[in-house]
């Protein structure tokens, strides 16, 4: 089996269209001997902000001398992004290797694996022969069912912000979704929690009284400077500075250092210095991340209106406020199953231009299908005729028109885009 050949065979299954559950995955792993059962995990669920909180996470275990493993959702350029250890990815040789060994184990299997649940033992079997101290592992999708939920009470169990999105498998409430999220916390464990709704926080507060876990909600970070090549904030009396840029990840490192201090309590030695390399150094991208500043052009990975608040603020913050007459261009492609309808208008105020692509995905909207209903929200707004909207067919023209705009970029809606944006922009600009 080559690299290409094992990747193919992965994508074969898709774990979108899988049904939730964890009987396939028990039983792959456990024909390939519970490699999980060896492992020690910070488990992270939530609806926005998982990888963020992961990536700080690992960032500061990594810099405090832990041999980290990290399994984040989904890729962005590299499918060996989503199992990584010490920041580094999956070997190309081990990749292979170890899914031809897991091919043979699901293929014998009655009830083949999903996409998903292949690239869960592979991660395991990974970090088990790379005796990782301790994997930050993000789960995919929900949280009780999810295939990642397989591990034993992990060291850390974590809800970052919980939102409405993927509603038509966890629930069409906040407080339903929430009670799925905190599936992943169990007897032995130790919570710890973005700040949420009240309503958000009492199911997760229900849920800890009844498995008898306890339960730490983040609190305020005071924000000090911020610049686009980072930001300042205090915490607990303490000053950091973090690599990552947005007022919504202050949020998210508030939540990281009590992770730290619930690990401190388990007995991880974790110093202060690695706390701060770690947040200065940490990088996560698509996520508000400038790719260039001359002209401004921003990539967030955002898609849902929870997302489209926070860059809502990280735009104010950094770029344009609009009660100043000061506008973006936005390049966006969506996904025709999120609640684009909410997006853009939320979005709205911002837009002097849009340019629409589709992003690389069979559940993507067609980019004539979003500027229909972009010109179609002008039209309600009053703006039609002070707004201009057009089609991109690839993204080497989309970002050749953004260069051009006489406004700041703001590249959005799918992390399905994000990636070819990333990789295009950069051999544009070279």
């Amino acid at each position: 089996m080559t690299l290409e050949e094992a990747i193919a065979y992965i994508e074969d299954y898709s774990w979108s269209t899988s049904r939730l559950g964890l009987d396939r995955t028990r039983e792959l792993l456990n024909k390939l001997g519970d490699p999980q059962d060896k492992l020690k995990f910070v488990h992270v669920a939530g609806t926005n902000g998982k990888g963020s909180t992961c990536a700080m996470t690992e960032s500061i275990l990594r810099h405090a001398g832990f041999r980290t493993g990290f399994y984040p959702s989904p890729f962005i350029e590299d499918f060996r992004e989503r199992i990584q250890v010490n920041g580094e990815y999956i070997t190309e040789e081990a990749l292979t290797r170890i899914t031809e060994r897991v091919s043979k184990v699901a293929d014998a299997m009655e009830d083949h694996p999903s996409q998903f649940e292949l690239i869960t033992a592979i991660g395991m079997l990974y970090f088990e022969e790379m005796k990782c101290d301790i994997v930050v592992l993000e789960v995919g999708l929900g949280g009780a069912l999810d295939s990642t939920n397989v591990i034993k009470a992990p060291l850390v169990a974590v809800i970052t912000n919980i939102g409405l999105d993927h509603t038509e498998y966890l629930g069409d409430t906040v407080e339903a979704i929430a009670k799925t999220k905190a599936g992943i916390i169990k007897p032995g464990t130790h919570c710890v929690s973005y700040r949420q709704l009240p309503g958000v926080e009492a199911v997760i507060r229900e849920d800890c009284k009844e498995k008898d876990v306890d339960v730490t909600f983040a609190g305020e970070c005071t924000k000090l400077s911020h610049t686009l090549d980072g930001q300042s904030f205090s915490y607990k009396g303490k000053v950091y500075e973090l690599g990552l840029l947005g007022v919504h990840q202050l949020r998210n490192a508030a939540t990281v250092l009590e992770i730290i201090d619930c690990l401190r309590k388990q007995g991880y030695k974790i110093s202060e210095e690695a706390v701060a390399e770690g947040l200065k150094e940490v990088r996560w991208p698509a996520r508000f991340e400038v790719l260039g500043k001359e002209p401004l052009f921003i990539l967030d990975g955002g898609h849902n209106p929870q997302c489209a608040e926070a860059l809502i603020e990280s735009i104010r913050e950094y770029v344009a406020d609009p009660d100043k007459g000061e506008k973006v261009t936005f390049l966006i492609g969506m996904l025709a199953d999120k609640d684009y309808d909410t997006t853009l208008r939320l979005l709205a105020p911002f837009g002097a231009e849009y340019i629409c692509i589709t992003p690389d995905s069979p559940r993507a909207l067609s980019a004539s299908g979003l500027a229909d209903e972009i010109n179609k929200m002008c039209t309600e707004n009053g703006t039609k005729d002070k707004v201009k909207v057009c089609v991109r067919e690839n993204i080497d023209d989309a970002i050749m028109t953004a260069d051009a705009s006489l406004y700041p970029t703001i590249a959005f809606g799918s992390l399905y885009s994000a990636g070819e944006i990333r990789r295009r922009y950069r051999v544009l600009h070279k």
